[in-house]
């Protein structure tokens, strides 16, 4: 008796998928890493850093975090984007590979929007308007009017990055003047304006609130939509005559498209857990980062709006980069 053409092309597909299937549920069978592709101590590093141990219990495997910085976190994006996408490889990224670098470089290596996907939102810190101690102004009104009379380098973590394109849609809906230098990071971009080589940051609140509790930056402004209790009474740079102004770090978790369906899932629930567990909120918290979580398909509706939004930044600041 012959066997219905059917029956056949659906036990191929059966042969075809099982290893695949055996594949995903095993995993994880061997160390999983973290790629940050920034410098050790900012921001994205340091949340990694404070996940990974957590997820390495949860998910029985090592855990290890490689800093892989180089053209604005494009380079470590890069790398991930074209990894196996076996959930084995994993992007802790911000915004500014994410979502502004498709805006201002001419030759990205990669897109975001198809060579990955989100595994889950992470972590939301404002950006601090930061001034070295000496600089002689105690809010934007008076930082913008100094601004126009003596020179002021502002220091940025690289040229396209997040803080930069902060700084860029502050100075244009404030009037301030300002020099820009880009750095390879956000440390050392902070370290330069704690010496005074720099006099104006605008950088994520987890790296650089240490500094201001230190006393060695003085700050200006918030770029949150509310105030916050951990840095006083210090008011948000929205009420300071910039109405609507907001901006911030957001860290997200992403792995190579084509990572099957039930791996991200699988991160995606193991990741929640993890930056929702007591003490790492709690450290987050005292650093001035919010917990936020997100679904893989919400994560990538959000870097699809974030595109956007700084494509017209970008555009209006006539930033390009090759």
């Amino acid at each position: 008796m012959s066997i219905p053409r059917r029956a056949v092309l659906a036990a191929v597909a059966a042969a075809i998928a099982a290893p695949a299937v055996r594949a995903q549920s095993a995993w994880p069978g061997k160390t999983l890493r973290i790629i940050v592709p920034y410098p050790p101590g900012g921001s994205s590093d340091i949340i990694a850093r404070s996940i990974s141990q957590p997820l390495s219990d949860a998910l029985k495997q090592s855990v290890i975090v490689e800093n892989r910085a180089g053209a604005n976190g494009n380079l470590g994006a890069d790398l991930v984007a074209k990894s196996a996408p076996d959930g084995y490889t994993m992007l802790l990224c911000d915004t500014g590979a994410l979502a502004i670098s498709p805006s201002v470089y001419t030759k990205l290596a990669f897109d975001p929007s198809k060579d990955l996907r989100g595994a889950t939102m992470l972590a939301y810190s404002p950006h601090l308007l930061v001034v070295h101690p000496s600089v002689p102004a105690n809010n934007l009104k008076e930082l913008v009017a100094l601004s126009k009379q003596k020179d002021l380098n502002f220091a940025v973590t690289a040229t396209g990055s997040a803080p930069h394109l902060a700084g860029v849609a502050l100075e244009r809906a404030s009037g301030a003047r300002w020099q820009y230098v880009p750095y390879k990071g956000g440390v050392q971009a902070v370290l330069d304006t704690v010496s005074g080589q720099t006099q104006v940051l605008m950088n994520g609140m987890l790296a650089t609130l240490p500094h201001v509790q230190s006393g060695k930056l003085k700050v200006l402004g918030v770029s949150k939509r509310t105030r916050m209790p951990l840095i006083g009474d210090v008011p948000t740079i929205a009420e300071q005559g910039v109405p609507g102004y907001e901006s911030g770090t957001w860290q997200g978790m992403l792995v190579p498209r084509g990572t099957p369906d039930a791996i991200v899932q699988k991160l995606n629930a193991e990741l929640i857990r993890a930056i929702r567990s007591p003490d790492v909120r709690a450290r987050l918290a005292g650093q001035g980062a919010e917990v936020v979580t997100m679904t893989s398909a919400e994560q990538d509706r959000f870097f699809d709006t974030e595109r956007v939004r700084w494509a017209q930044v970008v555009a209006q600041a006539q930033i390009k980069l090759d």
